[in-house]
C-alpha cells in the first residue's frame, strides 16, 4: 500500500497546518514522520538543551492525538537523508509533504532529500506554513527586495487579506492518517540529551495582552507584557495565521512585531549570506572589533558591573528567554561598549535561546551592531543607565535577576560608558570611512 509522509519540521501541531493539509487530501494514508536531525544536534555542545526537551513535549502532545486517530507519530534520530532511506525501505512512499524552510542549512537539506525521493520515484510537495508572506511575495515595484523595513510592512499590511489568513482545516481529514499501532516517542535521554525540567510558556495568548501589548512590551518587570510567543512561532505549535488574525482586529503594535519577524526571514531569503556569519553591509566586515575573552565571559555570565546588561544576561543563562527590549541592550552593550565581534554575542544568544531562531536573531544583531539591512545606526549606543530609568525605573527586574548590584561584592563596571561610547565611536567611524574609500 502506497502511503504519503508528512515530514513534521518546525510546524508541531496537527491542526492549521498547510503540508498536513494536503497530505491528508492526497488520496494516500498519511505516515506522520519527524527527524531528530543529527547535522544539527550533533553540533549542540550543551547536552541539557532546552528546546530538545520542548520538541519532545510537542511531539508527546502530537501522538495523543494521533493516537485517537487510531495513527502515530514515527520519530528517527538519524541525518534526513539516511532517514528517509530508512523509510523508503519500509514503505511504499507515492510522496512526502513538508512546509518551507528557508535557512540556509534547511534549504540544501530539503534539495538532497527531493533528489534522494525524485531517484525512488516519489513526490517531493513542501507549502508556506510559517509566515504570512514569503519568497518573492512582498517585492519592491521594480521587482526586487525591500531592505528597510517601514516600506515593506507598509506593502504587507496592504497586501494583507481574509485568504492569507484563512487556516487549513487538517482536523477534519483525520481519518485519513495511516492506521498502525503507537510508537513511543523517544525522551530527550534516548537521544543523548538532558531532559531540562522547565516550565515552558504557554500556547494560549489572552486577549488582554495583545490588547495592551503597546504600552506593556517594554518593561522587563511585567510578566505578561509581552507575548511568550517566540518559542511557539520557532516550532510551529501555534498557527502566524491565527496570531495574526487576532493581532489585525486587536493591536497594531503587536502586528508589526509579527511583521519584522517576516521582513527578517525574507531578508534570510534574499540574502543568505547574513545567515553565513556575513554583515549585510559589507562594510562592517572591516571593524577591527577588540574580541577580549574575559570581557566576553563576563558577559556572557552577567558580571559587567552593569545591572541591567547583568540582569539580562543572568534571565538568559537560567531560563532561555531574555526580554526584548533587553536583548537590544545586551546585545549593543557587546558589540559598542566592549568592541566584541557581534557574531561572538548572536552565537551565544544561538545556544541558549529557547526561541532562537535564525532570521530573528541575526537580524536582532546586525540591527544592534549597526552592520543589519535596517539597523540602528552606528553611532548610536545605547546608555544602560538611561536605559533602566526608562524601562525599569523601580530596578524590578534588576533586583529579581542581579540582588547584589548595590553591595560591595557586586563587581565594578567591566568599562566606563563615557570612554566606551567615544572609542566606539572612532573605531566605527575610521573602519567604515576606509571601507568605502577602498
Amino acid at each position: 500500500m502506497k502511503v504519503a509522509v508528512m515530514w513534521f519540521r518546525r510546524d508541531l501541531r496537527l491542526t492549521d497546518n498547510a503540508a498536513l493539509y494536503h497530505a491528508l487530501r492526497s488520496g494516500y494514508p498519511v505516515l506522520p514522520v519527524f527527524t531528530f536531525d543529527k547535522t544539527i544536534l550533533d553540533r549542540l555542545e550543551e547536552k541539557a538543551d532546552r528546546r530538545v526537551s520542548f520538541i519532545c513535549l510537542a511531539l508527546r502532545q502530537m501522538q495523543r492525538v494521533l493516537e485517537q486517530a487510531g495513527s502515530s507519530l514515527t520519530v528517527l534520530h538519524d541525518h534526513p537523508e539516511n532517514a528517509f532511506r530508512q523509510l523508503l525501505t519500509e514503505f511504499e512512499i507515492a510522496s512526502v509533504y513538508t512546509n518551507h524552510d528557508y535557512e540556509p542549512y534547511a534549504v540544501q537539506r530539503d534539495q538532497a532529500v527531493g533528489n534522494l525521493l525524485a531517484a525512488a520515484g516519489a513526490d517531493f510537495h513542501t507549502f508556506k506554513d510559517q509566515v504570512i508572506f514569503d519568497k518573492t511575495e512582498i517585492l519592491k515595484d521594480d521587482g526586487t527586495p525591500y531592505t528597510v523595513f517601514t516600506p515593506y510592512a507598509k506593502k504587507w499590511r496592504q497586501k494583507l487579506d481574509a485568504f492569507y489568513m484563512r487556516a487549513y482545516p487538517a482536523e477534519k481529514y483525520a481519518a485519513n492518517f495511516l492506521r498502525r499501532t503507537s510508537e513511543p516517542v523517544p525522551s530527550a535521554a534516548a537521544i543523548g540529551f538532558i531532559d531540562t525540567p522547565e516550565r515552558f510558556p504557554p500556547a494560549d495568548l489572552p486577549d488582554a495582552l495583545i490588547r495592551r501589548y503597546d504600552s506593556t512590551r517594554d518593561f522587563p518587570a511585567l510578566a505578561a507584557g509581552t507575548s511568550h510567543m517566540g518559542v511557539h512561532l520557532r516550532f510551529g505549535t501555534v498557527s502566524i495565521r491565527a496570531l495574526v488574525q487576532r493581532a489585525v482586529d486587536v493591536n497594531a503594535v503587536y502586528l508589526n512585531e509579527l511583521i519584522w519577524r517576516e521582513f527578517y526571514q525574507m531578508i534570510l531569503w534574499h540574502f543568505p549570506r547574513v545567515g553565513k556569519g556575513k554583515s549585510f553591509k559589507p562594510a562592517y566586515d572591516h571593524i577591527p572589533w577588540r574580541n577580549d575573552e574575559n570581557e566576553f565571559r563576563r558577559w556572557c555570565e552577567g558580571t559587567t558591573g552593569y545591572p541591567i546588561v547583568d540582569a539580562g544576561m543572568r534571565e538568559l543563562n537560567a531560563t532561555g528567554y531574555m526580554h526584548n527590549r533587553v536583548r537590544m541592550i545586551t546585545a549593543s552593550f557587546l558589540a559598542k561598549h566592549l568592541l566584541i565581534d557581534w557574531r561572538w554575542g548572536e552565537a551565544y544568544f544561538a545556544r541558549q535561546l529557547l526561541d532562537y531562531d535564525l532570521a530573528a536573531n541575526n537580524g536582532g544583531w546586525q540591527w544592534a551592531a549597526g552592520s543589519g539591512c535596517d539597523a540602528a545606526p552606528y553611532f548610536r549606543v545605547f546608555n544602560p543607565s538611561l536605559q533602566t530609568q526608562k524601562f525599569d525605573k523601580d530596578l524590578v527586574y534588576t533586583r529579581k535577576w542581579v540582588p547584589e548590584f548595590e553591595d560591595f561584592s557586586y563587581p565594578k563596571p567591566v568599562v566606563d560608558h563615557a570612554m566606551a561610547r567615544k572609542r566606539a565611536l572612532e573605531v566605527y567611524g575610521k573602519a567604515l570611512q576606509k571601507a568605502n574609500a577602498g
